[in-house]
């Protein structure tokens, strides 16, 4: 499955975004679909995951309660509804599938090109 992640861009602290993953290739409703971050100078984290029905979501402690993670099957779409950023969110985001477990980073099969999100204080 191919991988495509948008929406990224520059917002003022307390701002929001919203970031968009297309997906192509495959049947896009069978993957659990999550979201990573890669600071500069920094390791890449988990962000958020969502199970392929979307009946289940995960989320990092650092974003838990200001962003949002969903799915549209019928678009091949997942979304990263971004509110209350902060600077300390500024990363690449990339999006990544999986057939297994979406709680397990090493179970993520297909990632792909990150969304650059830049937040000012």
């Amino acid at each position: 499955v191919q991988l495509q992640a948008s929406g990224g861009g520059l917002v003022q602290a307390g701002g929001s975004l919203r970031l968009s993953c297309a997906a192509s290739g495959r049947t896009f409703s069978r993957y659990g679909m999550g979201w990573f971050r890669q600071a500069p100078g920094k390791e890449r984290e988990f962000v958020a995951a969502i199970s392929w029905s979307g009946g289940s979501t995960y989320y990092a402690d650092s974003v838990k309660g200001r962003f949002t993670i969903s799915r549209d099957n019928a678009k091949d779409t997942v979304y990263l509804q971004m509110n209350s950023l902060k600077p300390e969110d500024t990363a690449v985001y990339c999006c990544a599938a999986t057939r297994r477990s979406v709680a397990v980073v090493a179970d993520y099969d297909y990632w792909g090109q990150g969304t650059l999100v830049t937040v000012s204080s």
